[in-house]
């Protein structure tokens, strides 16, 4: 009977070492799986505000601009400002294609930071954007009423 409850603790031991390896595996699991989504989801808002900064640009440079072919000042500038970030961004997608699966946690988790600081990098920008293009439809507005 001794024996038997020594074989009982010892099983109970083991059961209880399996139960918390397999909810450690499973919380890397989920934990990677999170990152990953992130990873995509932060990727594609990211290409978003940047195609939608894109859209808001030329927008504003048609207004400013005096002939359709010739660039309002800074239209080149912006443009290739953004065709960088989409080149970063196209960049990043080719990582997570390639490398993503065999990452590690940290570098997942570094990859997220990365996306999630650049788009806060470029909200600011795009809030300006924003107030720039009022600004200049108030603008357009006050000398269309002042030809007429």
């Amino acid at each position: 009977m001794f024996s038997f409850a020594y074989y009982a603790l010892a099983a109970i031991i083991v059961a209880a070492i399996g139960l918390c390896a397999w909810a450690v595996a499973q919380q890397r699991t989920r934990r990677r799986h999170s990152a990953m989504q992130d990873l995509l989801d932060n990727a594609d808002r990211l290409e978003a505000d940047l195609k939608d900064c894109r859209d808001r640009l030329q927008r504003a440079h048609s207004v400013m601009s005096v002939s359709p072919d010739v660039p309002a000042a800074g239209e080149v500038e912006a443009q290739q400002a953004v065709d960088s970030g989409l080149r970063a961004l196209l960049q990043q997608r080719l990582w997570i294609r390639d490398r993503a699966p065999d990452a590690s946690q940290r570098e997942l988790d570094e990859a997220v930071n990365g996306l999630v600081r650049a788009r806060h990098q470029l909200e600011p920008r795009l809030r300006a954007l924003d107030d720039a293009q009022s600004a200049l439809d108030t603008a357009v507005r006050e000398h269309i009423h002042k030809e007429f």
